[in-house]
């Protein structure tokens, strides 16, 4: 059978990998694939450095549009990243009837319903294993491996910086700033961290994740996303006092009104198996109404773990190329004239637990008064801490975890108490899933 004749768009670290992985193991994914797989052209500004990867094995461009129109090219794969000139060149290989392979989750999540509707007239694939957590298969348990299954929620570690930074927060006692720095100085943090440390990344992952469990459109611009930047030492030790981690968590959640969406800090509990995934790994917790939890883990980055959700792709293209369209797997999992409606669901709604911490005057009444506007507000308390006065202080930190409740209670008991003469300063607020 012919080979697949691929176009690599961007021959940079997952380039390089892809290139590596794809040649090395040559003989295997063919024989897995049923036809030979080879990277036969590449485009890249940086052609020096592209020709010294490649070595010969591939022809060279720096012109990345005659790349996707080439008609001796049968699947572009595009490792540019970015909205911009990554989605021109990803529409345009589609007209052009090629078939595509991405890692870019910040175009798919903002644009990938275009994509998927371009690609659906012209009878093409667009596969993007790689989008989310790397190496981790997820896109293919939710699509495939878990199709008999009603989705009820989707947890993730889905961002690896932010995983480093809190586990050397806890581990170390070091201030975000502090541990930042070594995440840069490691390489696992970009001279400006800003899409991982405000959670912008995870975002774009989790409203893909989403949009396969549930049938919904691509929907990260209704997402909720807050980072790690305020994140203090003293609450990653108070929580893991009570008994608890806190990781940066994408959620995704069915629920009656609608489906949950959102991204923050969030306090797990120790013992749960995904609160003790440390450094750069992943984790992709998924609760399935048949299967129950399963656990999805491992490397969320780098170029080899990356170049396997890649060449795993290519290899269902080379099984599918000549399949119709109709029998494919659907980009979102769902046939597209079953994609549903479902609203995603505003913070104000959404329900959970809480860990607040307040600073008030260590004076009798105080926690009586802050109890009263909790119960005012429907708001149980589940756990509570109080710690000490410091010497020559005449205030003190009290921890509480709340039972599940909505959002809206949690602000409007916050804004109360907060009015409150006894509280010192803004109460910090963080969520708490059992992922039970």
């Amino acid at each position: 059978m012919k080979p697949l004749r691929i176009g690599l768009l961007g021959i940079g670290t997952v380039g390089g990998g892809t290139f590596d992985v794809l040649t090395r193991n040559a003989e295997e994914i063919s024989r897995r694939a049923g036809r030979p797989i080879t990277i036969t052209h590449v485009a890249d500004k940086a052609t020096a450095l592209a020709e010294k990867v490649v070595a010969g094995r591939a022809t060279i461009t720096d012109d990345a549009f005659a790349l996707v129109k080439n008609p001796d090219i049968d699947v572009i794969i595009e490792l540019i990243g970015g909205y911009g000139i990554a989605k021109q060149l990803i529409l345009e290989a589609i007209a052009n009837g090629k078939h595509v392979v991405t890692a870019n989750k910040a175009l798919l999540a903002l644009h990938g319903n275009e994509i998927f509707a371009a690609a659906r007239a012209k009878g093409v694939i667009v596969a993007f294993e790689a989008a989310v957590a790397g190496g981790i298969p997820i896109i293919k348990a939710l699509r495939e491996g878990l199709v008999a299954n009603r989705i009820e929620w989707i947890a993730g570690i889905i961002n690896g910086t932010t995983n480093f930074i809190l586990s050397e927060m806890r581990s170390k006692g070091l201030s975000f700033t502090e541990v930042l720095k070594t995440a840069q100085a490691k390489g696992y943090a970009e001279a400006d961290p800003t899409f991982d440390i405000e959670g912008v990344d995870a975002g774009h992952k989790i409203s893909i994740l989403a949009a396969i469990a549930f049938g919904i459109p691509l929907s990260f611009v209704k997402a909720h996303v807050e980072g790690i930047t305020k994140i203090e030492a003293k609450d990653i030790r108070y929580a893991e006092e009570m008994g608890y981690r806190i990781k940066l968590l994408g959620l995704a959640r069915r629920r009656e009104a609608g489906i949950e969406l959102r991204v923050h800090p969030t306090l797990i509990p120790a013992k749960r198996l995904i609160a003790n995934v440390e450094g750069v790994m992943n984790a992709v917790l998924v609760k399935g109404d048949a299967v129950g939890a399963t656990l999805y883990y491992g490397a969320g980055a780098g170029a080899s773990p990356t170049a396997s959700a890649v060449i795993a792709d290519l290899v269902d293209i080379a099984r599918l190329i000549d399949a119709d369209a109709s029998h494919r797997v659907p980009y979102l999992a769902f046939q597209h004239d079953r994609i549903g409606t479902e609203p995603v669901l505003s913070m104000d709604d959404v329900e959970t637990s809480y860990y607040l911490r307040l600073r008030v005057d260590d004076k009798p009444g105080v926690l009586a008064d802050i109890t009263r506007v909790l119960a005012d507000n429907q708001i149980s308390i589940d756990a509570m801490l109080q710690k000490e006065p410091e010497e020559g202080e005449a205030q003190a930190d009290i921890i509480l975890l709340t039972h599940e409740t909505i959002e809206k209670n949690v602000k409007r008991a916050i804004a109360a108490i907060e009015a409150q003469p006894s509280t010192s300063g803004k109460i910090v607020l963080l969520r708490l899933e059992n992922l039970a």
